[in-house]
């Protein structure tokens, strides 16, 4: 690489200032770079992917670590990592697509499209669906990803009708994948073909998510090119578990996709200007319970809303979308900042670092 000295006495103030920002922005990249690499050795994360977007341009992408320990394969940008449930931010914003086509609202009561479900269900609310606010039985038995019925999705669809309610409509926050099951048979009832396929010609196609097209809904069980394996780290024994898992066709609108951290970053993007539905408050706006308040997986993501996670606070609110406690992205609209961070390894919880990330692209960030 050829480097060429400017006189000082020459330089004009635009150069001056060109020259500053570059160099503002190497440091802020070593920065980041050396953050990410100290959380990867303090949580045992063997591979991620990060991208950022500042005022809806893609400042930074990088890979970091090993993709596949097996291997030895190292994580690349062009790496596709499992996003579990994040897939779900993907299914609200199906669902805002048909209300915003006069199809559904999310007021919706479910008896209203699927007159067919238990009585007790008819009144639960499509938003209560998506905001795991519905006090409907559980479809998984709490083992991972087994089904109440393991192995088989019609016999765990039908046990699951026949149990009673866990708690009465909208008074408390319960996440629950059963849910996400009667809101992809909405769908499919109104779509051409299946859920799947709009959810890609609607969302990944126009987006130009040609990876996470490729990949599909259906997690672990096929070989897809170029895909980070997935693990837990057992500390007891110092050393790392493959994990393996298969989301049958009932599942998919609740997890199983499969993207890059670039892809995403796109995507957010998309959203952030209202390329794939117009009305991005309907779709991230929490939904409150019946006594007026919100609830959510903990005092950080203290909300829910349509499929997207919600932090409310004081200083620098956010949406966020993240799965299998592996993957993370993370919209701050009062910085117009994104942060992405995907890995493979099931307990990383990048939503716990992901405010360390903002912070060194988001002036004065306060805790």
């Amino acid at each position: 690489m050829n480097i060429s000295f400017v006189p000082l006495k020459k330089l004009k103030f635009p150069l001056l200032l060109a020259v500053s920002l570059f160099t503002s922005q190497l440091v802020k990249a070593d920065e980041v770079d050396a953050l990410i690499t100290k959380i990867m050795a303090e949580r045992n994360i063997p591979g991620l992917q990060l991208a950022v977007v500042k005022d809806k341009k893609i400042v930074k992408t990088q890979s970091y670590g090993v993709a596949n320990l097996q291997d030895d394969i190292a994580v690349t940008n062009n790496t596709v990592f499992s996003i579990n449930s994040m897939t779900k931010a993907f299914t609200g914003v199906a669902l805002v697509q048909l209300v915003e086509k006069g199809v559904i609202s999310l007021d919706d009561e479910i008896g209203k499209h699927l007159p067919e479900l238990p009585k007790a269900w008819h009144k639960i609310q499509i938003k209560h669906l998506m905001a795991h606010t519905s006090g409907l039985p559980k479809i998984l038995s709490g083992y991972y990803i087994d089904l109440i019925v393991r192995g088989n999705p019609k016999a765990a669809w039908e046990k699951v009708q026949t149990l009673p309610m866990i708690s009465d409509i909208n008074t408390r926050f319960d996440y629950n994948q059963t849910g996400y099951v009667i809101i992809g048979k909405i769908i499919d009832k109104y779509v051409d073909g299946s859920f799947v396929e709009f959810i890609t010609d609607h969302q990944l196609k126009p987006v130009g998510m040609h990876l996470t097209a490729k990949s599909g809904f259906e997690y672990m069980t096929p070989v897809i090119k170029n895909q980070a394996r997935q693990y837990l780290y057992e500390h007891k024994d110092g050393r790392f578990v493959n994990i393996y898992g298969h989301f049958s066709y009932m599942m998919r609108t609740a997890a199983g996709m499969n993207s890059t951290a670039t892809e995403l970053a796109h995507y957010l993007i998309a959203l952030q200007s209202h390329k794939l539905v117009k009305n991005t408050k309907l779709l991230w706006a929490p939904i409150k319970l019946n006594n007026g308040k919100i609830e959510g997986f903990s005092k950080l993501e203290n909300g829910y809303a349509i499929g997207w996670q919600v932090l409310d606070r004081e200083h620098h609110p956010a949406v966020s979308a993240s799965g299998g406690n592996a993957v993370s992205m993370i919209y701050y609209p009062e910085n117009n900042v994104s942060i992405v961070v995907l890995t493979n390894l099931v307990g990383a919880l990048p939503i716990q670092f992901v405010d360390n990330i903002a912070a060194l692209y988001i002036d004065d960030f306060k805790r």
